[in-house]
């Protein structure tokens, strides 16, 4: 049998057990919960179609269902006007996620082994981790377990993924598109508030979001908060500004709706991070690009200074914006500071962590559906270390490191560190610099940071794999070229 023929199969099968499923739970199951299974189900069956085949579309639709899922959730919410604390959708991201297991153990022979060396540490912190954890935080543990592994799959995946220039264009222009379509809804959010959104901000009980009015909202766009959705268009607004090939169709007007739906969610960390990534990303550039760069840095500040003040609500975004330069009379920043005091001296009282399951939204699962103590956590440093205690903190650091050195390996390359190395290098400089603010290396936030630091680890293996391929064509000429002197003598 062809492949084709043997795919074919798959998918009729695949299609056949997503219709048995959804019939199944419709017949048997509560209402709520079938029509919960039924979603999840059309969301994963593209998911496993385009992992069997290895389609380079793989990424671009797990980015719209991370995107559009918690939407999803909301509407289904106020459908039916209940308001599920704990949902089958809100894993829906994190199981599509996990197709990416398929191609990489199709291929997991074919590991460099500096990637199988860091995947090793990574796998050790995380162990200890849940051994950690699962004595003291119950099924949370899994959770958050799996919020920390899942997004980390992209970094065999795209170790084992041949992406060329052209193709990976594409799939940082596919991540500029989704982020328009989040800032587009988020501006509409910030004008109208939908009725499922206010639906979901009375029952949330989250007072940091604002109130369910126009204008009076922090936005969250089709996300579930505004730190995700400020962080989802802050990561994909430093590539739209830095090259002109990754903004998409709409160009510099994609970049404005971008900077302006990032506005309205009021997220400083997102604007800190956009800023760290260029400038990191300006640093490691040549001299003539370096010009070019911050000349378009200042175009996106001018067009900031002349449209904030247009905007509807401006004044609370001024000063918003204005805290950013009097930082010390800020009441967020000195909530963090305080909680920073609190919770630093716990790194040294349980120096082995609290394991996995003990922070975030992992929480909820082991305290009735409501966060536990440590559910909203304002520092990522103390985050980390205090889920796998000072060894295994240390561990995940140098983790980066050698995730970072790899990036930092092309620059013996000629020609230089690549424009998606550099790329991928800022993003993972910006996200050590964050963790001031919170750990940005699970959930959404971890798989918008592995995916671009996988986009330079592809661009990476691109350019070993085509010197690998001329240095093989050298070989064979030269073998050939005395075959045909020694005939010549004959």
């Amino acid at each position: 049998m062809t492949q084709t023929g043997r795919m074919t199969i798959i998918f009729a099968a695949m299609a056949l057990a997503v219709s048995v499923i959804i019939g199944y739970s419709s017949a048997t199951l509560d209402p709520d919960l079938s029509m919960q299974i039924a979603i999840l189900s059309m969301l994963l069956f593209p998911a496993f179609v385009l992992a069997l085949f290895d389609s380079r579309r793989l990424i671009p639709y797990i980015l719209l269902v991370w995107v559009i899922c918690p939407e999803i959730r909301r509407i289904q919410d106020w459908m039916e006007g209940t308001y599920h604390s704990v949902s089958l959708l809100s894993i829906a991201p994190l199981l599509t996620s996990a197709v990416l297991i398929i191609p990489i153990l199709a291929k997991f022979h074919q590991m460099e082994s500096r990637i199988y060396k860091l995947l090793i540490y990574m796998a050790i912190v995380l162990l200890y981790g849940c051994l950690i954890g699962v004595t003291k935080n119950g099924s949370g543990t899994f959770y958050d377990l799996a919020n920390y592994v899942i997004p980390l799959l992209l970094i065999p995946y795209a170790a084992l993924s041949d992406f060329d220039n052209k193709a990976l264009d594409r799939l940082v222009v596919a991540f500029s598109n989704t982020a328009i379509l989040v800032a587009v809804y988020g501006i509409i959010q910030y004008i109208i508030v939908p009725p499922w959104d206010a639906f979901w901000m009375n029952h949330v009980e989250m007072t940091s979001i604002g109130h369910p009015f126009p204008l009076e909202i922090r936005v969250f766009s089709t996300l579930n908060s505004p730190g995700p959705a400020g962080m989802y268009m802050g990561t994909a607004l430093a590539p739209m500004i830095l090259e002109k090939r990754w903004r998409g169709p709409l160009g510099w007007i994609g970049i404005i709706l971008v900077t302006v739906g990032l506005l309205v969610t009021l997220v400083r960390s997102a604007w800190v991070m956009l800023f760290i990534d260029i400038a990191i990303y300006t640093a490691v550039s040549a001299g003539r690009q370096k010009w070019k760069l911050i000349a378009q840095l200042t175009a996106v500040i001018g067009a900031m200074y002349l449209i904030i003040p247009k905007l509807p609500g401006a004044q609370g975004l001024i000063a918003r914006l204005d805290t950013m330069t009097a930082i010390q009379d800020d009441h967020s920043y000195n909530e963090r500071l305080d909680f920073f005091h609190t919770v630093f001296p716990m790194m040294f009282s349980k120096p082995q962590g609290l394991g996995l399951g003990s922070i975030g939204v992992g929480t909820k699962l082991s305290n009735g559906g409501a966060l536990g103590e440590y559910g909203i956590f304002d520092n990522g440093f103390v985050a980390i270390f205090l889920t796998f205690g000072i060894l295994g903190g240390l561990l995940f650091l140098w983790a980066l490191w050698l995730v970072t050195r790899y990036l930092l390996s092309q620059k013996s390359q000629p020609g230089g560190i690549t424009a998606y190395g550099k790329l991928g290098l800022s993003a993972l400089q910006g996200s050590i610099v964050c963790l001031v603010f919170e750990n940005g290396y699970t959930g959404l936030k971890g798989f918008l940071l592995w995916m671009v630091v996988g986009i330079g680890i592809m661009a990476h293996r691109t350019i070993v794999q085509e010197r690998r391929q001329t240095s093989d064509a050298a070989a064979s000429q030269l073998e050939i070229s005395p075959h045909k002197a020694s005939v010549r003598l004959h």
